[in-house]
């Protein structure tokens, strides 16, 4: 690990580092070399690539002196289910505010979200930038009622979030080393920012050669370029090096209609990794990222016998909303 990430405050919730798994059946099917580093096992609350950001993130709120979180996120967060479990393990109050209708049924990470004891405001819009004003307003009201309080972004992707991803960054060039293993390419999910950003940073760092590819999610290409080298700039700057903003790569292809919607080919991604890989995947964001790195693999992006990393990000727990 770098000796300036290990200067900041740091909790241990995460089972660290997770495992990367080659996918045998994947690899055989497509005549391809896939592994898959599998952070929807970080083993708390279902884990997914959100425990890594908020291993920082509660560490830094209860430096502060906080006793209260507030976050943002759509409905079915995941950052907000991990957040909630977060709270309620390290006695903070959590305050959530969810983009969208209040169903009249909670299911999946919502379900969670309750069982954890988060106090939840629903904000009937898709607007991001309406939930994240929403929550700065919650966040002055509960201040001026003496609670000290921690507010995260939506996906708590803040530099310090960020810095989960460098670490993750680390894990991958340990294995690379230690199996003689290089990866041309790198591929995940690309929602907020947050993830790629660490991932960027840790290229640098690390000294690591291929591409990191986030397929996104949530926005066009330009729009989450601009947000990622933003991060990772910011990013870098608290581990004193900088970053090249010509590794930033994000591809928009596999989104479809816009953030949450359905598509064909992340269903079939979906299908593929259960019935050939035992691995479940979601509909907004590992079943997109994963379509696009297949769809990589059909038309031959990748060298000939060259390995491939899916970061599996989690939310899997989306399946059952």
């Amino acid at each position: 690990m770098n000796n300036n990430l290990k200067k900041f405050n740091r909790l241990s919730y995460s089972l660290l580092p997770t495992p990367v798994h080659k996918l045998e059946n994947l690899s055989k099917f497509f005549g391809a070399n896939i592994y898959c580093k599998r952070d929807d096992m970080t083993g708390f609350a279902f884990g997914g690539n959100k425990t890594r950001k908020l291993d920082f993130l509660i560490a830094e709120a209860i430096a502060q002196k906080a006793d209260t979180l507030v976050c943002v996120g759509a409905n079915q967060s995941n950052f907000c289910r991990i957040a909630s479990a977060y709270g309620a393990a390290c006695g903070l109050n959590v305050e959530l505010v969810l983009g969208g209708k209040k169903p009249a049924v909670n299911t999946g990470n919502l379900l969670l979200d309750y069982l954890f004891g988060a106090k939840i405001t629903h904000i009937d819009s898709e607007d991001w930038d309406v939930w994240e004003n929403e929550a700065i307003k919650i966040s002055e009201e509960l201040r001026k009622k003496g609670k000290k309080v921690y507010w995260m972004p939506i996906g708590g992707s803040t530099a310090t979030g960020a810095l989960g991803y460098v670490e993750c960054m680390s894990e991958i060039m340990d294995y690379s080393r230690k199996n003689k293993i290089h990866f041309e390419g790198i591929i995940h999910p690309t929602g907020s920012a947050g993830t790629q950003s660490g991932l960027v940073v840790g290229k640098k760092i690390f000294g690591y050669e291929g591409n990191i590819i986030g397929m996104a999610v949530t926005k066009n290409t330009h729009q989450l370029t601009e947000e990622v080298i933003s991060l990772s700039r910011e990013t870098a700057h608290m581990l004193e090096t900088d970053i090249d903003d010509g590794t930033v790569i994000v591809d928009d292809n596999f989104i479809g209609k816009c953030y949450g919607a359905h598509t064909r080919k992340a269903e079939d991604a979906i299908k593929l990794f259960a019935r050939k890989e035992g691995i479940l995947l979601d509909y907004v964001y590992s079943g997109k990222a994963a379509s696009g790195m297949l769809d990589y693999i059909r038309k031959k992006h990748f060298s000939k016998n060259s390995n491939i990393l899916f970061i599996h990000t989690g939310g899997n727990i989306q399946l059952f909303k």
